[in-house]
């Protein structure tokens, strides 16, 4: 049996799989064969822990297990005690616009912050409320004023001024707007106003449009925008940090939708905004912060519109020309994930045969030669070495246990005989098929 696997993990784990995507709980009980790549992380977040910041690019071919990937360095930060958040860039979310993309990006940044006490996301409030009473249990030992009365209206102006002072000293660019609207979250903390601390949350997610909106609610001059988002993302980071946590870990999926914005123009200032958080984090004008972005080699690569597109970005991104498949350097920005062998996938089958019965409480009738066979049957097939990748590989042997969960009479053999392999492969991934704007 997985050794503390929860019920709602196996559950999360066989029905994310089922569907073809990463689960968000519980990765950790199916990771095989990414060792070394976290041992590099642990210790790129001890760095981060003392006060550095880091960008690491995790590139692979799709169903190579990037999302996976992410999806286990969260629960490795959130054990160190990270704070972190993952989104996936689509058409609507990138990191430059000036047509509300990039704070749509910023809004599912925040959206889906997670603490350890709350991994799959939602985590804001908790955070804000946590760092609020740290706020006022100092703010009563530093006026000798007992933890219950602090809590009286008449202190509600002492509060405010604490908060304002502690958000100065942490904050830069937008501080003095952050702080405005988290003194008003107390505020409605304090009078029970769920609609105030309703508007305050909504402001510091980036969901405000129009200023004067955010005016009329909040008192505030600004919104958080496409141009500011990111001085926000850096505030929050010194704000969790201040709380104590570790720092702030930002994982951004799917970059494949940045190589596919047809404007070139567009899409090298999608680039040159990578650039610009890669720099911070290395020349160490942030600290506490740990970017993490997701693509495949293409993304990497292509002269014509990927990030080697951009040369300030080519020049750092090169990967150590003597590393090997057998010689890796997992210290430098860009990890390539290689592809799973047979002996790795045989062991992640087994455990998700473990977890499938454990979720249903059942026990199928398929031993490790099964397995084998199993395994025998898809990659011998026409198109395996091309096309096959780990997701399609999962996703055929659940399948095949929940026929045979329900219905037991069925001939397994013949199921693994019916096997068949398909291009995964997005059809609008084709350079021949994006045209230049």
């Amino acid at each position: 049996m997985i050794n503390n696997l929860k019920p709602k993990e196996a559950t999360s784990i066989i029905n994310s799989l089922i569907g073809g995507v990463v689960p968000k709980i519980g990765v950790q009980h199916i990771a095989v064969g990414r060792s070394e790549e976290i041992n590099a992380v642990v210790s790129a977040l001890e760095d981060v822990k003392n006060g550095h910041s880091m960008v690491k690019f995790w590139i692979g071919d799709f169903g190579s297990g990037k999302s996976f990937m992410l999806h286990l360095l969260n629960t490795v930060a959130l054990k160190q005690k990270f704070v972190v958040a993952n989104a996936d860039f689509t058409p609507d979310n990138r990191l430059y616009s000036n047509d509300g993309k990039g704070v749509a990006l910023y809004a599912a940044i925040m959206d889906n912050v997670s603490i350890q006490t709350k991994p799959e996301g939602g985590a804001l409030p908790t955070l804000l409320e946590k760092w609020i009473e740290q706020v006022i249990s100092k703010t009563a030992e530093d006026n000798n004023i007992s933890l219950i009365d602090i809590r009286n209206e008449q202190y509600l102006k002492l509060i405010q001024s604490n908060i304002m002072k502690t958000i100065n000293d942490i904050t830069d660019v937008g501080g003095f707007d952050f702080g405005v609207v988290v003194m008003k979250y107390y505020e409605g903390y304090i009078t029970d106003d769920e609609q105030l601390r309703r508007n305050a949350l909504k402001w510091l997610k980036g969901e405000y449009k129009t200023k004067t909106e955010a005016r009329q609610d909040l008192g505030v001059r600004e919104v958080i925008n496409d141009l500011n988002y990111y001085d926000m993302l850096k505030n929050f980071c010194k704000l969790f940090v201040s709380m104590g946590y570790s720092g702030f870990m930002v994982n951004l999926d799917e970059a494949i939708n940045l190589y596919k914005i047809s404007n070139s123009a567009v899409r090298e200032k999608n680039y040159e905004k990578i650039l610009t958080i890669y720099n911070d984090c290395f020349q160490g004008k942030v600290t506490n912060l740990f970017f993490n972005f997701a693509g495949t080699k293409e993304v990497l690569e292509n002269q014509r519109r990927g990030f080697f597109s951009y040369d300030a970005l080519k020049t750092r991104l090169i990967t150590n020309k003597y590393e090997t498949a057998e010689i890796r350097d997992f210290a430098q920005p860009v990890i390539r994930l290689l592809p799973l062998d047979h002996n790795e996938i045989f062991v992640l089958l087994k455990k998700l045969k473990a977890i499938f019965d454990y979720n249903y409480k059942t026990e199928i009738s398929i031993n490790d030669e099964d397995i084998q066979q199993f395994m025998e049957e898809l990659f011998n097939k026409p198109g395996a070495s091309e096309f096959l990748t780990p997701r399609e590989v999962i996703r055929d042997f659940l399948n095949i246990l929940n026929i045979l969960r329900q219905n037991p009479e069925i001939d397994k053999k013949k199921l693994f005989g019916d096997l068949e392999i398909s291009d995964e492969r997005p059809a609008e991934f084709s350079l021949d098929s994006i045209e230049e704007l």
